[in-house]
């Protein structure tokens, strides 16, 4: 291999080496607080709940991302062998810019699009959580992420140059998204102090917070407080307010999860992290082909329904 190539594949390697260390880092701070507020405690995680945060966890880090960098290194020094390096004399700014449009504003349509009929089995899996938590945070199915047009972009970047602002620009987001996450709602005190009001007022508008995107997670619209069809912002919440997607209301809903699982029962963990490899055996599933999303007026209908049948055959509730 040649001197040149080896020391950017090596350059390359220290990215994701870098970014896993600080990602870990962040994870074991945000976990720590979890703890001691003792929210864990509440979660009742099932086994399969564990296993698809733990796998997805470790093959984004492991594999899907180590994956995108090096195909996009290698279809970059083919495509445009000259240019390796080329915008790394950019000011940190417009870095920084370049990689919020290129990287987070991306991802804001990705995950606005996995939310339609077509993806959204990709993604189903985050909202299948009945907790809010930073171990959430990565659960997706397996190619929700090969295929996340940012993380591409991304590896283009820092093919380009961006290697360094990259890992400055990683470890803000990560810190917001697991905050946004977080079972600890660290913008709650901001609600509750009058003074603090006009600085609430600006960070809810500018990046995602747990009353924001808790809201995303909610079981239900109908409490006023949940929003499933908007908040999509990961780390700029901006995003949502100029295309028309936000909801703020400084509250946090009472409870998460998708209500059709309460119906039917929880997927299997390999079923929502392998789908369409491995389809669903469950009633109502959008996890086979031809399969839909089980809409909350379906659910509430399926709901209604259920009594009467039940007096029907004589099971209905005793007076």
């Amino acid at each position: 291999m040649e001197p040149d190539r080896c020391n950017h594949n090596q350059g390359d390697n220290l990215v994701n080496l870098v970014q896993n260390i600080v990602l870990v880092t962040i994870i074991l701070v945000f976990a720590a607080l979890e703890i001691r507020s003792r929210k864990h405690e509440h979660f009742h995680a099932t086994a399969d709940d564990t296993k698809l945060e733990l796998f997805m966890f470790l093959t984004l880090l492991a594999v899907s991302q180590p994956f995108i960098f090096l195909v996009t290194d290698k279809l970059s020094a083919l495509a445009m062998p000259e240019q390796r390096n080329a915008w790394a004399h950019l000011p940190w700014w417009a870095m920084g810019a370049i990689l919020l449009v290129a990287d987070d504003m991306t991802q804001y349509w990705w995950h606005r699009a996995s939310h339609s009929p077509l993806l959204w089995p990709l993604h189903r899996a985050h909202h299948t959580a009945h907790y809010m938590s930073i171990r959430i945070t990565y659960r997706n199915n397996f190619f929700y992420y090969l295929m996340m047009p940012g993380l591409w972009a991304s590896g283009v970047l820092i093919y380009l140059g961006f290697g360094n602002a990259y890992l400055v620009y990683i470890v803000i987001k990560l810190t917001v998204i697991l905050g946004a996450h977080s079972a600890v709602p660290w913008d709650a005190p901001l609600y509750r102090v009058k003074w603090l009001h006009p600085l609430a007022w600006v960070l809810e508008r500018t990046v995602s917070t747990p009353a924001t995107h808790w809201a995303h997670h909610a079981l239900t619209n109908e409490d006023g407080i949940g929003h499933y069809k908007g908040n999509f912002g990961n780390l700029l919440f901006v995003w949502d307010l100029l295309f028309g997607s936000a909801k703020i209301t400084r509250r946090y809903p009472p409870k998460v999860g998708l209500q059709d699982d309460l119906l039917f029962g929880k997927e299997r963990w390999f079923v929502e992290m392998f789908y369409p490899l491995i389809h669903s055996r469950r009633a109502h599933s959008a996890m086979v082909p031809g399969g839909r999303a089980y809409e909350e007026a379906q659910v509430d209908r399926h709901a209604a329904q259920q009594p009467a049948a039940s007096q029907a055959r004589g099971t209905g509730p005793r007076p």
